[in-house]
């Protein structure tokens, strides 16, 4: 199987499956001295753990973690990082009835089709507890970009048709942990929090938004051609089980705009820093950035899995009515925050390294 590595010079490499014996990873290219908080990464690992809140699946799993090389007297050594994050509370036999089943908008057909087998225990690589590894891995990331200023901070900004009006910049983005959902603005939490119990009491499931801004992002980040910051920024995202779509700056609403309109146009303050007076841009133009605030939003379906009898088919091709069992979260957004912070970490710890080797400086 391809495509488990992502990054050109700080690489994650990812794997395990949802039921097996674990889940881990191996970061390649991280910088020799970077302090390593472990009390950071267990937070961040706490932020997207199962069974956090009533909104959440009820899998239990505390996400402890062990680092196995690359870090030493409590450094980064230059060489890989190798971490693993032990299965505790795995079910395989929850599945048993859908070994044979083609679940409605799971990878089960897909897997079958392409590989001839396929690991049927929660979905095994296609489930979203391997984002348990993005997160420690972009913790790690993080840490390389706090060095330098940046911060990276997500939210749900909508449940359903349930969404904050506000823009981010009007938010108190330190209530975000407050929240079992993660909004905010608590008034819209609390309704947010209601229609997804709602939503859980009848066996059903919803989708939603994560605004995500990073601050003082540095300027010129990004290559001009395909490896734009936005494009990256992008796969990224979709890269994360369940997202249907990204936009950033304006997003698909530029397309209502005049260019006059649309247009950033360039200042300079009395320090002599450059800024623009408006950031429809999202901090990102010509595919690098600019220094302004990047913001951009990752929309998730509503999650596949659903306590109600569905008609599906089998391996044979025979209609079958299927209750899937197991335990799933109504709504995988607020989870999901961290791991869109952590796959956001990964792609400017990234870029940051590269944009290293852009120009010679003259000493």
């Amino acid at each position: 199987m391809a495509g488990n590595t992502f990054g050109e010079i700080f690489r994650l490499t990812t794997f395990g499956e949802s039921h097996g014996a674990g889940i881990g990873g191996i970061i390649d290219g991280c910088p020799a001295g970077l302090l390593i908080d472990y009390d950071l990464i267990r937070k961040e690992m706490c932020r997207r753990k199962p069974g956090q809140s009533s909104v959440t699946t009820s899998r239990k799993e505390e996400d402890d973690f062990e680092i196995l090389s690359g870090v030493f007297e409590g450094k980064s050594t230059g060489t890989p990082i190798a971490f693993l994050i032990r299965n505790l509370d795995y079910k395989p036999s929850d599945y048993d009835n859908v070994k044979n089943a083609f679940r409605p908008s799971h990878a089960d057909y897909t897997y079958n089709a392409k590989y001839g087998l396929r690991d049927y225990r929660g979905g095994g690589r296609s489930s979203a507890r391997e984002t348990a590894a993005r997160v420690l891995g972009g913790t790690i990331a993080k840490m390389l970009l706090l060095m330098e200023g940046v911060t990276i901070n997500a939210f749900v900004s909508q449940i359903g048709k349930i969404k904050i009006e506000k823009k981010y910049s009007k938010l108190d983005l330190s209530l975000t942990e407050e929240s079992i959902v993660r909004c905010p603005d608590s008034e819209v939490s609390d309704k947010m929090i209601q229609y997804i119990e709602e939503i859980k009491m009848a066996g059903d499931s919803t989708g939603g938004i994560v605004h995500c801004t990073i601050s003082n992002p540095l300027t010129g980040l990004g290559e001009p051609v395909f490896d734009k910051l936005h494009a990256d920024l992008g796969k990224a995202m979709l890269s994360i089980n369940a997202v249907h779509g990204f936009d950033y700056g304006s997003g698909f609403e530029s397309v209502t705009m005049k260019g006059s309109e649309h247009n950033d146009l360039f200042q300079k303050s009395k320090e002599g820093k450059i800024f623009t007076t408006t950031n429809n841009s999202g901090g990102i133009q010509g595919g690098i950035s600019n220094g302004m605030d990047i913001y951009f939003r990752v929309a998730f379906k509503p999650v596949s899995t659903i306590s109600k009898t569905q008609t599906t088919l089998n391996e044979k091709g025979e209609a079958i009515d299927l209750l899937v069992n197991g335990r799933h979260d109504p709504c995988v957004v607020p989870r999901a925050v961290p791991i869109v912070e952590a796959m956001a970490a990964l792609v400017l710890a990234d870029h940051y390294l590269r944009n290293r080797n852009s120009k010679l400086v003259n000493g």
